[in-house]
């Protein structure tokens, strides 16, 4: 079987850079890119912290790209409170990183997408993170990527529990609520990996410890980062057990669907700001007798998720520097 290509579309923070040290590991893709986005921090920032978590991972062929720097109906972003609160003012946990040598690419990270549905088609799968605006501005650029790309798997959303911003609303989708609906109503073959699902995968300082204990520069960075993420979950009262594997598990589902239970439902998101339910992940009540092009993870392999994400990570942190 041919390996899946894949893209990440990250908001550089804590927990895409799990997901980014995941991607890179696994034999089982090929990570042929990163699109920067908005939304735990700017989309510069964001770019330049994969680029040297790249670096650090020893992955500098993998090409970055800026993508969109504010939502579909903004004309500038600011980063909320609370995302730096979890995040720190860098979107790496106020940790400094090593400067990669390169640079962001110079094509911007929408035209990549566009250009890779067109080269790879069924054998692409697209991994947002962040909001869902590179995505609608790629389908609405040319409205045959929602059909070209083979799997879009993105983490964000919330359907059987509340959200994390709002009672209804996940932080992803509160970024741009209307590029979010539309593609929720475009895109084939999406499933949502959301706070259904990924509260449920709790990172411990036990698992940052073992990371810390390899004696690489890797290890002990990512253990730092995670460790400052861990601390504000339990300062904030997110959760005092741990905190949640947001990102690594919609890149573990992307690759291996059986960690998750799904329904299949066609979903839409609201945007109305005056319904008191905006930014809401719901099924579309006027296509539920169409045929159905999302899925949505409801339960998880809790504990083959987390063990198979710490021998992921002990193997890619100990062949580092």
């Amino acid at each position: 079987m041919a390996t899946k290509k894949m893209i990440l579309d990250l908001d550089t923070g804590v927990d895409d850079a799990l997901a980014l040290a995941l991607a890179v590991e696994d034999p089982r893709i090929d990570l042929i890119g990163i699109v920067s986005s908005y939304g735990n921090t700017l989309v510069e920032t964001a770019g330049q912290n994969s680029l040297n978590l790249l670096h650090l991972l020893g992955a500098d062929d993998v090409p970055v790209y800026l993508g969109e720097s504010h939502s579909s109906t903004t004309t500038h972003f600011d980063v909320m409170p609370i995302s730096m609160a979890i995040h720190g003012d860098n979107g790496v946990g106020n940790i400094e990183l090593p400067q990669a040598p390169r640079k962001i690419e110079s094509i911007s990270g929408v035209q990549f997408l566009i250009d890779a549905a067109h080269q790879y088609g069924d054998d692409l799968i697209y991994l947002p993170t962040g909001p869902l605006t590179n995505l609608a501005a790629a389908i609405k650029q040319d409205p045959e990527v929602a059909q070209l790309i083979g799997q879009t798997t993105l983490m964000g959303g919330a359907l059987t529990v509340p959200g994390n911003v709002t009672p209804f609303t996940e932080a992803n989708i509160h970024q741009d609520p209307e590029a979010a609906d539309f593609v929720f109503t475009h895109q084939k073959n999406l499933t949502m990996v959301g706070l259904d699902v990924t509260l449920r995968t709790l990172l411990t300082k036990n698992h940052t410890q073992a990371w810390r204990a390899l004696d690489t520069l890797a290890g002990r960075t990512y253990a730092d980062v995670m460790d400052y993420y861990i601390n504000a979950y339990d300062t904030l009262d997110i959760d005092h057990r741990g905190a949640a594997l947001h990102d690594p598990l919609a890149v573990a589902v992307a690759i291996d669907p059986d960690y998750v239970t799904t329904i299949n439902l066609n979903t839409r998101v609201t945007y109305d700001k005056q319904s008191g339910d905006y930014g809401r992940t719901i099924g579309d009540s006027a296509r539920l007798l169409d045929a159905t092009t999302t899925k949505i993870a409801v339960n998880v392999d809790t504990e083959r998720f987390v063990r198979d994400f710490q021998e992921f990570m002990l193997d890619i942190l100990s062949k580092t520097a």
